[in-house]
């Protein structure tokens, strides 16, 4: 056999044997089950307009989860006290099979005949939609008690103080900090309360069971790189319309607790 033939040969079978190791793929695409106009929301009320709602996702073949201002779902029905009244509109984000979408229903909120946890209107005023804002309780640079390193872990020592931090070197000590529910639980940051925010899309979710705030998309006021909590959740220590005290049991300096002393502007 000459030589060209079995240099053929041999490309041959190695192609064939190549082709053999491709692995076959069944590709599958995906198609939607429904259209977003046939996603059917249903919200419900323990009574006309009252604020222990039910909102429920109707349709099949669709999963994800409710934005509910105060918070998420993660199942197509979820009940919950609303603490203020007002209109507003609470979200759906799902998936048809091949595509994500949102898709909103509007409830109005006229009686708060179902009991609200207190440190709502504590942390936002008497009007939540117009909300409220906190300041520190003393003045940046000397020795007031409002920053400062506490014993780690231990939320009852918060009053400890191991190092008086405000003294010296307290970030954005004469910044605010405003919290309103208008459309959501909206959250905005002022380094300096004279200035524009440094913040306008942060969040905050207050779980008055657990009596804990944590800030999304921003930190408390002072909650700089070290010294903050590095999930942005704090302790409520104490809440009442004109005192708000914060406590981390780790700061993510990982050295120490620290307390956030503030007052209502």
């Amino acid at each position: 056999m000459k030589v060209k033939n079995i240099r053929n040969l041999i490309i041959a079978s190695l192609v064939v044997i190549f082709s053999a190791c491709e692995p076959i793929v069944d590709e599958m695409e995906l198609a939607n089950n429904v259209t977003v106009d046939e996603v059917e929301l249903l919200a419900t009320q323990n009574t006309a307009g009252g604020n222990q709602i039910t909102l429920k996702m109707n349709t099949p073949g669709v999963t994800g989860y409710w934005d509910y201002v105060l918070g998420q779902g993660l199942t197509d029905e979820v009940t919950f006290t609303f603490p203020v009244t007002g209109t507003f509109d609470f979200k759906y984000v799902g998936t048809l099979g091949a595509e994500f979408f949102e898709k909103t229903i509007s409830v109005t909120v006229e009686n708060l005949d179902t009991p609200v946890a207190p440190e709502w209107r504590l942390l936002l005023g008497d009007d939540a939609v117009a909300g409220k804002t906190w300041v520190y309780s003393g003045t940046a640079g000397t020795s007031d008690l409002m920053w400062y390193m506490s014993p780690p872990d231990s939320p009852d020592s918060w009053a400890s103080v191991w190092w008086n931090a405000n003294e010296c070197c307290n970030p954005d000590g004469n910044g605010k900090m405003h919290f309103n529910l208008d459309g959501g639980p909206n959250y905005t940051y002022y380094a300096d309360a004279s200035g524009g925010p440094t913040s306008t899309d942060a969040f905050y979710g207050l779980n008055t069971d657990a009596g804990t705030i944590r800030f999304i998309g921003s930190n408390t006021l002072g909650g700089n790189a070290e010294r903050g909590d590095p999930n942005g959740e704090y302790i409520i220590i104490s809440l009442t319309a004109d005192e708000m005290v914060l406590y981390t049991p780790k700061t993510a300096a990982g050295d120490s607790g620290w307390t956030y002393i503030y007052k209502a502007e």
